[in-house]
């Protein structure tokens, strides 16, 4: 079956948000070198329904999300959930945050960002997708950034060059974590980080042919460390997700035990504590702690289902405290 074209799908997506940025509060404008900015919540209010639209662009319209409300009541009953027909694709091809650009600005200042979106398909140059089997050709192409600032000069080039397009051919969306609409954007990711976890524990990813993952919806707050904190936390603590796939039923069984995030010797504290324990060195995580708190494995082969993990109530009431 051909696969679609990423940034080709995600075009109607970006041209929307532009057509209603007033009504969802969100600021476009041209860059230096002609690319388009569009600012989900730097300078631009920005807000959930900007976020759920940026995370649908990061899923390069193979995916949905969508706000729903649990049945439970506890405090914090409005969710995020996520759902994709092509999860390796959309979440692993497109959503991941793989793509590592830093450089100077033209101050002489230092820059790093993680891209994701479809642009990764076209201009980066992560392994990632040799074993997906995958690269994109499109006449446009669209990038987000989690960041408190339109990205620099120096990276639209190194991006446009990468791509081998006109910078005026390039898209950039971006937004702080801290804000609404990067809250939601990051919350979003609760398939991805399923899928980036099934990848890491060596699960066959064409074994995986559909999945969906909801989390609620963590509070925006102020600062960089404790908002990263609190959108991990509502995966790690608070993330459901259920994947469906093919192939061995024991092989299902063993990725509904070992992919929850209890699995992980850092889990049991707020991000925000385990990242200040390690000094801000990402690297010194365990990097099996991000992945969704509960999981559901079902065998298509067999119809069987295997749940996995719990939420974690008590640790996200104090996270999102």
């Amino acid at each position: 079956m051909k696969k679609p074209s990423l940034n080709t799908q995600v075009t109607p997506l970006v041209q929307d948000l532009i057509d209603n940025a007033d009504a969802l509060r969100v600021g476009v404008s041209k860059g230096s070198l002609g690319e388009t900015l569009i600012d989900c919540g730097v300078d631009a209010v920005g807000g959930l329904e900007a976020g759920r639209r940026l995370a649908e662009i990061c899923l390069a319209g193979l995916g949905v999300v969508t706000f729903e409300t649990s049945s439970t009541t506890d405090p914090w009953p409005f969710l995020i959930t996520v759902h994709t027909s092509q999860p390796v694709l959309a979440c692993l091809g497109s959503q991941y945050a793989g793509w590592s650009l830093s450089g100077k600005d033209a101050d002489g200042k230092d820059f790093y960002f993680l891209g994701s979106g479809p642009a990764r398909a076209m201009g980066s140059s992560e392994p990632l997708f040799d074993e997906l089997g995958y690269r994109d050709k499109a006449k446009t192409a669209a990038l987000v950034i989690e960041a408190d600032t339109a990205p620099p000069a120096a990276l639209v080039e190194e991006v446009a060059k990468a791509c081998g397009l006109k910078p005026e051919k390039l898209t950039f969306l971006f937004a702080p974590t801290s804000s609404l609409a990067g809250s939601v954007q990051v919350a979003g990711r609760s398939l991805e980080v399923a899928l980036h976890k099934a990848h890491e524990l060596h699960f066959p990813l064409e074994n995986i042919v559909d999945g969906m993952a909801t989390v609620p919806i963590p509070p925006p707050v102020p600062g960089f460390v404790e908002a990263m904190g609190r959108t991990n936390d509502a995966i790690i603590y608070g993330g459901r997700a259920h994947l469906y796939v093919e192939g061995d039923e024991a092989a299902a069984k063993k990725l509904a035990e070992d992919l929850p995030s209890a699995n992980s010797k850092d889990y049991g504290k707020p991000f925000a504590e385990i990242f200040a324990a390690v000094k801000g060195d990402f690297y010194q995580i365990d990097p099996m702690l991000f992945s969704p708190a509960k999981v559901t494995v079902t065998s298509l082969s067999t119809g069987k289902s295997f749940e996995g993990g719990a939420i974690d109530d008590a640790v996200l009431a104090r996270s999102f405290a």
